[in-house]
């Protein structure tokens, strides 16, 4: 385990780098590019996620709701929690700005990608529409730029696994519950193994049911366990309400902090920050526009539009709130750096003592929600490379590993995650930029259309 931790540790600067400068330099690319027009239309977005100019004639297996929901509900999970205590451990609550940044830049990417997921539709052997970045490189670009499309789908064979959330879902078990205390003594290492085998179950249960029962129960848990959150993060900053403005100032202060800086850590906390937000909210990564291209709409920017609102959702909201608690308690001073403890005390702190109980609950609905979501992305890797028929095999493969990260160490996981993250993402925004200008075409049309039915 030790050896292969180093071997991932040595390859992510190198990809890493090339991440920074397709997320942040090509998502300003495209926010330039846009005249910033998708921003001005969130409202719009909202009444299309909200059924307005839902036509259920529409090609399409789920709805703008039910694909966002599940988009969602990937992202949303435990890198909100303790993604960014993992964050604000390595690099200071200033790591929390960078995020920010991303996140507002990541708006303008998800509505690019997503909606080329929806103008390079394409229909596979078995007679279903599918769309992501997989097709809209080989239907766009063309064929000979196949090859992109295939070391895409194969680093989402790593990338979409949900080896970080089951690591952390059972990291938080074993401190709330401490199953060898009150429970049995069977041993860490046994009662992670038996974690881990009951959530392959669990998961099994909804995963081969197919994309339909995946967004039906996405769409039941998202909009509970946000809210839960929010009331949770809300009593605290209430409780504390003299301490938030200390608190986002820091978040800024820190962000331009000239002593980092001069010791050359700024660059790595900037790097810090757009990584952990791309596991946040998947900006660039390439995996939104598969649910995305999913949805029962005629129209690629109406579905651009509704996608912006994954990431303001994901990480401008959920991954505030988080990082709001950790520094409003204090946490981040006396934490260990396997995110999830501190988290657990920073609520446990908060909240009269009960505080890990309810983070508990919301933690097991975020894990369950993004268990059932990501295996749906790597069953669309392994049919693009191979058929249909094939992909659906990778769900035995997705469930196997499961057990496997509930018992390996974080670092190992966060390694792994990061490397595959980071290889994804570059041929991915290689396409959209490339495809970009036909973006601005339909983007075009669509909203001269817009204004004129409003006239």
């Amino acid at each position: 385990m030790e050896v292969i931790d180093q071997f991932l540790s040595n390859l992510i600067p190198y990809a890493e780098w090339a991440m920074l400068i397709m997320v942040v330099g090509g998502g300003l690319f495209l926010a330039v590019y846009s005249r910033f027009q998708p921003y001005r239309y969130f409202r719009h977005a909202i009444g299309i996620t909200a059924g307005k100019y839902d036509d259920p004639d529409d090609p399409g297996e789920v709805s703008h709701l039910q694909a966002l929901s599940s988009a969602v509900a990937a992202t949303v999970g435990l890198g909100n929690i303790s993604g960014v205590a993992i964050a604000i451990y390595m690099g200071g609550p200033g790591v929390i700005f960078w995020i920010w940044m991303t996140a507002i830049i990541g708006m303008c990417i998800k509505f690019y990608s997503c909606s080329l997921a929806i103008m390079y539709r394409y229909t596979d052997a078995s007679g279903n529409l599918q769309g992501g970045p997989m097709y809209y490189i080989t239907q766009g670009i063309g064929p000979r730029a196949k090859p992109l499309a295939v070391f895409f789908s194969i680093a989402g064979l790593v990338g979409f696994l949900g080896v970080f959330t089951v690591n952390q879902f059972t990291q938080t078990l074993m401190n709330v519950v401490d199953p060898d205390t009150t429970l049995a003594a069977l041993g860490d290492f046994n009662w992670k193994l038996i974690i881990g085998i009951v959530l392959s179950i669990v998961t099994s249960l909804v995963i081969f049911g197919g994309l339909q029962k995946i967004a039906r129960v996405a769409t039941a848990i998202v909009p509970f366990m946000v809210l839960l959150y929010f009331v949770a993060v809300l009593i605290i900053m209430v409780n504390n309400a003299s301490e938030i403005f200390p608190a986002l100032k820091l978040i800024i202060t820190e962000a331009f902090n000239f002593q980092t800086a001069f010791t050359g850590g700024f660059w790595g906390l900037v790097i810090l920050g757009v990584r952990r937000a791309v596991f946040s909210n998947e900006a660039g990564l390439g995996s939104a526009p598969m649910y995305h291209g999913q949805s029962k709409t005629k129209e690629p920017i109406q579905e651009g539009l509704v996608s912006m609102l994954g990431p303001f959702i994901d990480t401008i909201v959920v991954c505030t709130l988080t990082a709001i608690v950790i520094l409003l308690s204090g946490a981040y001073l006396e934490a260990e750096s396997n995110g999830i403890l501190m988290t657990l005390i920073a609520f446990k702190k908060s909240l009269f003592g009960y505080g890990d109980v309810l983070l508990m609950v919301v933690v097991s609905a975020f894990a369950l929600s993004t268990l059932f979501t990501y295996s749906y992305y790597g069953v669309k890797c392994l049919s693009f490379l191979t058929n249909p028929r094939i992909g659906k095999y990778f769900n035995y493969y997705y469930v196997a590993t499961i057990t496997f990260a509930a018992v390996a160490s974080v670092d190992l996981v966060i390694n792994l995650i990061d490397l595959a993250y980071a290889l994804m993402c570059i041929p991915n925004m290689l396409a959209v930029l490339y495809l970009a200008p036909r973006v601005n075409r339909e983007m075009k049309r669509y909203f001269a259309q817009l204004k004129n039915e409003r006239a």
